[in-house]
């Protein structure tokens, strides 16, 4: 009802019932109004399914990775959901969390095979050296925030040692995702993000998918308004997915 009465869409002309929920619980968090009380429990970010978990864990026998046969598949269906959640949840240092909005789950497979896998969603509120290297302003910020997208997950399995596996993964994806973001959501993003953490990982891998290092967060978090630091220092990478991004982004 709130979005029909502020027209609050997506670019897709569905409602932002998800980014709704979001503000009125920060809303209610900041003592503005008291929401009812909900009518469900709080949905779990990962709940174990038993047919699921076997799958997950280590083979017996590790494949040899043919770089020049990696396919790219897009999660759709609810047990490949379900899979792509287990195997996150398993092995990714950060474990599952669900992610609001508009988004895209990937499995890297070779030979039918799950080497590797990715998550695209919404892209941060405001970061410093991002915003610096877009050159926008708010006003232009919170109209085309939607063209950035975020690599939130990054994943090859820990059983999985394949020198160049994890840039030529996020090449081929990176090649694909306006296509499949067009198809999924109507409209192309121009720019993706990503955070790594200082002293975890040294992306090395996002250098050689010719990713570009902006600098460092300030460890406030993704949608932190109140300047507290909360969460580790993380590096700033992007990849720009047309060249004229700056020309979409400050429009």
């Amino acid at each position: 009802m709130v979005c029909e009465r502020l027209n609050w869409r997506r670019p897709d002309g569905g409602l932002k019932d998800m980014s709704c929920r979001v503000a009125l619980l920060r809303m209610q968090n900041d003592g503005l109004f008291s929401l009812p009380l909900a009518r469900r429990a709080k949905v779990a970010a990962y709940v174990e399914n038993t047919d699921i978990e076997s799958a997950v864990d280590w083979p017996l026998i590790v494949p040899e990775v043919d770089l020049g046969r990696l396919a790219v598949e897009i999660v759709a269906k609810k047990r490949d959901s379900l899979l792509w959640n287990a195997y996150i949840w398993r092995h990714h240092y950060l474990g599952h969390q669900l992610m609001p909005g508009a988004q895209l789950r990937y499995f890297v497979r070779e030979e039918g095979e799950v080497v590797a896998l990715l998550a695209f969603g919404a892209s941060a509120w405001t970061i410093k050296p991002r915003d610096d290297y877009i050159g926008w302003n708010p006003e232009q910020r919170q109209r085309n925030l939607h063209l950035v997208v975020n690599n939130a997950r990054f994943l090859i399995l820990p059983w999985i040692r394949r020198q160049n596996l994890a840039s030529k993964a996020l090449a081929i994806v990176s090649r694909r995702l306006a296509d499949d973001w067009q198809q999924r959501y109507c409209y192309r993003p121009v720019l993706i993000e990503t955070f790594i953490e200082d002293g975890r990982f040294r992306g090395t891998c996002y250098q050689a998918a010719n990713w570009r290092c902006l600098g460092k967060t300030q460890g406030r978090g993704k949608l932190d308004r109140a300047k507290r630091r909360a969460v580790p220092v993380k590096s700033v990478w992007v990849y720009p997915l047309v060249a004229a991004f700056r020309r979409h982004l400050c429009s």
